[in-house]
């Protein structure tokens, strides 16, 4: 059974930093791409990034760039998010479709990781 979960959410003021982890069961983590997904209350889920499994390529979303970034060992990825903003408060989602590749929508997702951004 493919599982994913998410952990290291909290709250944090605007301008700190929080690393959210994703670990997996029920499939071998290193050999997928994975993606983190974000759902603020009201707005749709909108993807916040992607690293792939072979040569660890990564995308990022426009309004995250240069403040977060995805990385990955042999059981875990990791998104590092910095300077934060209290627009990136959201529940954060690691998912994942199967695919070694950052090009298709993701069919697992974890339970999800709530981001909080206030002072």
């Amino acid at each position: 059974q493919v599982q994913l979960v998410e952990s290291g959410g909290g709250l944090v003021q605007p301008g700190g930093s929080l690393r959210l982890s994703c670990a997996a069961s029920g499939f071998t983590l290193s050999y997928y791409a994975i993606g983190w997904f974000r759902q603020a209350p009201g707005k749709e889920r909108e993807g916040v990034s992607c690293i792939s499994s072979t040569y660890h390529v990564t995308q990022y979303t426009d309004s995250v760039k240069g403040r977060f970034t995805i990385s990955r060992d042999k059981n875990t990825v990791y998104l590092q998010m910095n300077s934060l903003k209290p627009e990136d408060a959201a529940v954060y989602y690691c998912a994942t479709a199967l695919s070694p590749s950052c090009t298709r929508a993701p069919d697992y997702w974890g339970q999800g990781t709530q981001v909080t951004v206030s002072s």
